[in-house]
């Protein structure tokens, strides 16, 4: 059973950063490629950012040049480093991986951004 714990978030002002983490337990964490989601109030989960096998990455029109994906397979963690924060980026973040189906969802690391 595969578990991610989420952290990093917490409250900022519009412009801000924030640096979440995701780790990943068990050894399949090389074998896979992972995504960045978040899911704010009233809203569907959406795609935030993903990772592939080569360490290329897509993001969604939004966060392009604000957020930047990252991985370390040697500490089986995924990285979101998330710059010039705005108000719309408020929402719990969670990481898994870009694969179907997922794991079982972690409990998310909240971000509030303030105006």
């Amino acid at each position: 059973q595969v578990q991610l714990v989420e952290s990093g978030g917490g409250q900022v002002q519009a412009g801000g950063s924030l640096r979440l983490s995701c780790a990943a337990s068990g050894s399949i964490f090389s074998l896979n490629e992972w995504a960045w989601y978040r899911q704010a109030p009233g809203k569907r989960r959406e795609l935030v950012a993903s990772i592939l096998s080569g360490n290329g990455a897509n993001y969604r029109d939004s966060v392009k040049g604000r957020f930047t994906i990252s991985r370390d397979n040697a500490k089986n963690t995924v990285y979101l480093q998330m710059n010039s924060l705005k108000p719309e980026d408020t929402a719990v973040y969670y990481c898994n991986r870009v694969a179907f189906p997922p794991f079982a969802w972690g409990q998310g690391t909240q971000v509030t951004v303030s105006s």
